[in-house]
């Protein structure tokens, strides 16, 4: 009770609560706008942050982290265009029930859906805490280094037909952080006698570069769209009600939402094909999926906002981000000197439970502000895109050239955000590359100082933790090139099979 006590006392400074109440309302309007997303928007947020106080500077970036699929969900239902990229599968049944004249109660049940998989993965995250306390003691160097290796490795499988090339973009971002001084008997590695490489690549820059200048290139080059939406009419309010008629979807959405916000490099696009799928099997009415099903819509919108709240608890308890957004947010501990891991638990768990408090209070926040003006944010969004493009370009370079007040950032964050625009139009992952340079340090470092005690390759594994996380990444091993072998037999089957209908056809 102390400790939530304490909390609140961190929580109720009046710098905390304006960044809060900006970020969460920030988050909704980004999400809300088609072709920009959180990630463009913390990317932008994340040089301004390192001069406010840490507590401050993350609830601003948890703002935006955790509304932005509500606003998301708005232009997805309204008029069939994702703000966000995973509010996609709620056009599935958002847009049909629109144009069945229900555009109001599908609204009001996205947003009462995201409130309840919000405040349902903070629940759990204040359940775990004590947990999280007891066992991230037991985290050494190289329990550490195998999460952090696990967590590359889950990045990686997860891009299913892009293994390879998400596992060369990982490796190529571990090779990013190498450049510079290496950490131990600070050498030069990969400078090439070139000085500015000798402070390295510095991971904001590569951030503004990936994330928010190739989609403003994306927007500039594209062709010129101005979205549009006709006001909503009815009771928002309603689908507060509604909910209750679908609590088990909620309730089992949520669920898988905190589940898979918990493994690195899973996240929301899991969770919402698992709580679709689920929905839709239990379902009494399976043929109104992709229709125009209030169950689907509600699975969807639960277990996306649920994924945020437990997406948090590998990167504080661990210090290990599972995506793009929580590597951005550690870059913000690091610089004001708040280590994630087992001694932020054991010293300054009144920090986290500020964190965890700050999530349900932008939750309530953002449910409010959506309810009273849904309307007056569809004439905010309507903004042409080659206009947003030219403002996240020219906020990007101000953000970057702050940094270090360095033209050099300017011109490698050029470069990055040429190479993303090209990675976009191959459709090639760009996540791994943010996670490779975040991980790889801290594997790198994690590893010198393991070795030291270790004197064969067992005794890296000789301890219960250690072990364990071994056998589950020899286990996502395993059942990964078990899923490719099953999948090339099947292509090959198929092949046959059309092979011996064309045979049989032209007998």
């Amino acid at each position: 009770m102390e400790t939530i006590f304490s909390g609140l006392t961190l929580l109720a400074q009046w710098e905390v609560l304006v960044a809060l109440a900006i970020g969460s309302v920030g988050g909704v309007i980004i999400g809300a706008i088609p072709g920009v997303g959180a990630a463009v928007a913390i990317a932008i947020l994340l040089p301004a942050t390192f001069a406010f106080e840490p507590i401050v500077g993350l609830t601003l970036l948890l703002g935006v982290y955790g509304s932005s699929m509500y606003g998301g969900a708005i232009p997805a239902i309204l008029i069939n265009t994702p703000g966000t990229a995973v509010n996609a599968l709620t056009t599935y049944d958002g847009y049909p029930m629109t144009k069945d004249g229900r555009g109001h109660r599908a609204l009001s049940l996205a947003y009462s859906a995201s409130f309840f998989g919000g405040i349902f993965s903070v629940v759990c995250l204040i359940v775990l805490s004590p947990v999280l306390a007891m066992i991230a003691p037991h985290f050494g160097s190289r329990e550490i280094f195998l999460a952090a290796l696990m967590g590359i490795i889950l990045v990686i499988v997860a891009h299913r037909g892009q293994v390879f090339a998400a596992g060369m973009l990982g490796c190529f971002g571990i090779f990013i952080s190498t450049i510079g001084l290496e950490p131990a008997k600070y050498t030069k590695r990969f400078t090439f006698d070139q000085s500015w490489l000798a402070s390295g690549i510095d991971l904001i820059v590569v951030v503004l570069g990936l994330f928010a200048i190739s989609q403003a290139l994306l927007l500039l080059v594209d062709k010129e769209h101005k979205p549009g939406s006709a006001n909503v009419d009815g009771n928002l309010f309603a689908g507060l009600k509604d909910l209750f008629q679908f609590k088990r979807v909620a309730s089992v959405s949520s669920g898988l939402g905190v589940l898979m916000g918990m493994i690195p490099g899973v996240g929301e696009f899991t969770a919402q094909f698992l709580s679709y799928t689920y929905a839709q099997k239990t379902s009494k009415k399976p043929d109104l999926f992709g229709k125009g099903s209030p169950e689907g819509l509600v699975a969807s919108e639960a277990a996306n906002n649920a994924v945020p709240g437990a997406a948090m608890i590998p990167l504080l308890a661990l210090g290990i981000p599972g995506e793009a957004l929580t590597a951005m947010m550690l870059s913000v501990f690091y610089v004001h000197n708040v280590i994630p891991g087992p001694q932020l638990f054991q010293g300054q768990l009144d920090f986290v439970v500020a964190l965890y408090l700050a999530l349900i209070i932008l939750n309530v926040i953002v449910l409010i502000f959506l309810l009273f003006s849904t309307n007056l944010l569809l004439k905010i969004i309507q903004i042409p895109t080659r206009f947003l493009g030219v403002m996240i370009l020219t906020l990007s370079f101000v953000g970057v050239y702050s940094l270090r007040n360095s033209v050099t950032d300017c011109a490698i964050a050029s470069a990055f955000g040429v190479f993303g625009l090209i990675l976009k139009r191959l459709n090639l992952p760009i996540v791994p590359i943010i996670l490779g340079m975040v991980l790889g340090g801290i594997m790198e470092v994690k590893l010198r100082s393991a070795m030291a005690r270790v004197k064969s390759p067992l005794d890296f594994i000789d301890r219960p933790i250690a072990a364990i996380l071994f056998l589950m990444i020899i286990a996502i091993l395993v059942l990964h090139f078990r899923a490719v072998v099953h999948e090339q037999r099947a292509r090959r089957q198929q092949r046959e099979e059309g092979s011996s209908d064309m045979s049989t056809q032209q007998g």
